[in-house]
């Protein structure tokens, strides 16, 4: 079972006051989008996990632990896009590339990563690697929009990560797949922009907001601008 993280009630000191039939009309907006989404791209879905398995070794979906609404520990999915070693070429790369050291430092993202399979470097251009997290907004874990879903090591392991910072705002929200920095600029943006977007997003938010940023998150995705 996954569990929360321990020290999360030290980052909470909120006054944010919301629409109370807000959160009703944004699940409800969650379930009906993503229904809708699925049932509509589940020829794609089917095509895309068999390309796959047939491009390298490993499973169809990649699924990774992140930090939810309130620390809570949740696992999202997505198409894997790396190969199964992926942690190791990280790891070696970065010891002996100080250039791709310091890119990851700020970006927490590399522009060519060799981790990616062939058809990964497709699947993270188009954004089509987070289809599967639309299971993720039925279970209730991600909205459609939202913060990113942050690595749990940005707040247990890493004293100096812009997270911490932020994670009164950032962590007060279910995060969620798309939001204010994939509409700012994408992975353009160093991590510490992206965390300052994702606080922003608790001040902001509101049900026609999120109309608004998904309507704006759509042309961006078809002429893949600022996805790595």
């Amino acid at each position: 079972m996954l569990r929360k993280f321990s020290n999360f009630d030290q980052y909470v000191t909120l006054d944010k006051q919301i629409h109370p039939l807000y959160p009703f009309f944004k699940r409800v907006f969650d379930v009906f989008f993503s229904l809708t989404f699925i049932l509509v791209f589940s020829p794609v879905y089917l095509f895309l996990a068999l390309l796959i398995k047939l491009n390298s070794k490993g499973p169809v979906f990649y699924v990774g632990k992140r930090l939810g609404k309130g620390g809570k520990y949740i696992e999202i999915f997505k198409f894997r896009t790396m190969y199964i070693d992926a942690e190791d070429r990280l790891e070696e790369m970065l010891k002996n590339s100080p250039q791709m050291k310091d890119e990851w430092e700020v970006f927490q993202k590399l522009q060519k990563d060799p981790r990616c399979t062939v058809i990964g470097k497709f699947l993270r251009r188009t954004s089509l690697d987070e289809f599967p997290q639309f299971f993720n907004v039925l279970s209730g874990d991600l909205s459609v929009v939202g913060p990113r879903p942050h690595y749990i090591e940005e707040l247990e392991e890493k004293e100096k990560s812009p997270l911490r910072k932020y994670a009164h705002l950032v962590l007060a929200v279910k995060p969620g797949i798309t939001g204010l920095w994939q509409i700012s600029g994408r992975s353009h943006l160093s991590y510490e922009d992206r965390v300052e977007l994702d606080s922003l997003y608790y001040k902001k938010q509101s049900f026609f907001y999120d109309m608004k940023v998904v309507l704006k998150t759509i042309p961006l995705v078809l002429i893949s601008r600022g996805a790595v």
